[in-house]
């Protein structure tokens, strides 16, 4: 694997020398590669603001940054940040959904009264999308108390469902939040986007900053529309060379996460460059961002270009600022792969940084195949799930369950021809392998969720599955053994019944 990439600590500081604790001393040069003095932080108020006669602001010097400590700044009303600084943040976007939103608007209540209104009612999107089709009590409780906060508090983006029993006869209803936030246009270069679900980093392939947070602060930006953050270091991740056609995003991200292992990159942005990733579809650019959680990283984030806003055309109609790391701007670590080595890789149980070649675990008998989840559920996804499909003229050899992300995904399933397949579509392709129905768009088993949701492993069963987690457990029964995979790997395990290399197929 070394040879794949590879990794230079000559930015501006090394991550073994930057501590959460600590922050930087301004009266210090930087040089090459030299240790940096540094001084340990003493109390937890934010930094001061620069003196308005310092240099930084006279336009005598000009203060080079990272993409995420531009957003940061703007949104903080700041001309310059500091990897470390604490910064009261003025909130783009809020976005919950029925696990967390309950709460959410609880501690809101609570702290702010009870007839307290939210900042901006059109600032908020409420998505219901984990435990939706399920006969659970609960579960179904819990979005009829979202419908409750929304009707109250007048929420514009409030995604409802209402009849359980055929989500096509709900107009409102989207399915997974991360998914439906960039179809419906809430995702946009240079704005801050905040969800309480970890993989609200998704929204980082617009080239914003977005990032989970728990209930309580949440319901504190629901008030105020502000929300305190430290600004991360940023990682540098640069990704050149073709991209074979038997790999996908997932694999790279498997690799990355793979190399630097699940705390590598702990409260740090990562930011993801070079020309494949340049050539990476907006949905692909979906599936990097999304698993930045999986490495500990506090957002992920990809400079927009005219893929993106092409994606945003027919999206939305508000205004937006892109934003770009300076050329000169500091890098805690650049780490370089060249794609067209990569293979096909998968993350063995029961972490995501467990990687290994998917050509290595080809003797691993499995017992289930699933596609689906705000990493492995969108479009591009089954259809490149289909093409495997549409290559092997075979059968699945074992159950391989489908679940489309959103509504819009499940009608593309049913409606776009395949390329290659004489017109055939995802669905069609997919009853003549052998597979189940496409599913109800929803979270499904990706978190496990009631014992009756839709392909839940309530069996100790080995799965190879596009989600993004595999620890113990995840995706229901607690020795579950979960092979991460791209829609690819997952596709050609269901035709062998073992983890398999796409490349029997692609080739």
């Amino acid at each position: 694997m070394a040879s794949l990439f590879t990794a230079s600590k000559c930015a501006f500081f090394s991550p073994k020398e930057f501590d959460l604790g600590s922050s930087f001393s301004p009266s210090i040069s930087a040089h090459g590669c030299r240790r940096r003095a540094m001084r340990k932080v003493l109390s937890v108020m934010a930094p001061p603001a620069p003196s308005p006669h310092s240099l930084a602001t006279t336009g005598l010097v000009k203060h080079s940054m990272t993409m995420t400590e531009k957003i940061l700044a703007r949104a903080s009303e700041r001309s310059r940040l500091e990897p470390g600084e604490n910064v009261w943040v003025n909130v783009d976007v809020l976005m919950t959904h029925d696990v967390c939103g309950p709460g959410t608007f609880g501690i809101f209540k609570r702290e702010f009264g009870r007839n307290a209104k939210v900042w901006d009612r059109e600032k908020i999107v409420v998505i219901p999308e984990h435990y939706i089709f399920t006969s659970d009590e609960r579960a179904n409780r819990n979005v009829d108390i979202l419908r409750d906060y929304c009707i109250e508090q007048n929420i514009k983006y409030f995604y409802d469902i209402k009849d359980l029993s055929n989500f096509r006869v709900n107009p409102d209803y989207k399915g997974v939040c991360h998914i439906a936030l960039a179809q419906e246009g809430h995702c946009r270069p240079g704005e801050v986007l905040l969800g309480t679900d970890s993989h609200t980093c998704n929204a980082g392939a617009f080239g914003q900053f977005a990032t989970g947070i728990g209930n309580t602060d949440a319901g504190f930006v629901m008030g105020t529309g502000k929300v305190l953050l430290k600004v991360p270091p940023t990682m540098r991740f640069v990704l050149d060379g073709e991209m074979p056609d038997y790999l996908l995003a997932k694999d790279l991200i498997l690799q990355i996460i793979g190399e630097i292992t699940v705390s590598g990159a702990t409260y740090k942005s990562m930011e993801f460059t070079g020309s494949a990733v340049e050539s990476l579809t907006m949905e692909e650019r979906m599936t990097l961002c999304n698993m930045v959680i999986e490495a500990g990283g506090k957002n992920g984030v990809v400079p927009p270009d005219e893929t993106t806003f092409k994606y945003l055309e027919d999206k939305t109609s508000v205004k937006y600022e892109p934003v770009y790391s300076d050329d000169n701007a500091r890098f805690i670590s650049d780490y370089k792969f060249d794609v067209s080595k990569l293979e096909p890789t998968v993350a063995k149980p029961h972490s995501p940084d467990n990687r290994a070649l998917a050509r290595e675990c080809k003797d691993v008998k499995i017992d289930r195949v699933y596609i689906g989840s705000c990493t492995g559920g969108k479009t591009e996804d089954f259809l490149a799930a289909a093409r495997v499909f549409l290559a092997s003229g075979k059968k699945v050899k074992v159950p391989t369950f489908l679940v489309p992300a959103t509504q819009k995904v499940w009608m593309d399933i049913y409606s776009l021809p395949v390329p290659g397949s004489g017109g055939k579509t995802c669905s069609q392709i997919f009853e003549e392998a052998g597979c189940d129905v496409p599913a109800s768009p929803s979270c499904g088993a990706c978190l496990g969720g009631p014992r009756d949701t839709y392909a839940r492993m309530n069996e100790p069963q080995v799965c190879v599955s596009t989600t993004n987690r595999n620890f113990p457990g995840r995706m229901g029964h607690k020795e579950g053994q979960i092979y991460l995979a791209s829609p690819y790997t997952a596709a050609a395990s269901a035709l062998t019944g073992f983890v398999t290399d796409p490349r029997q197929f692609l080739m």
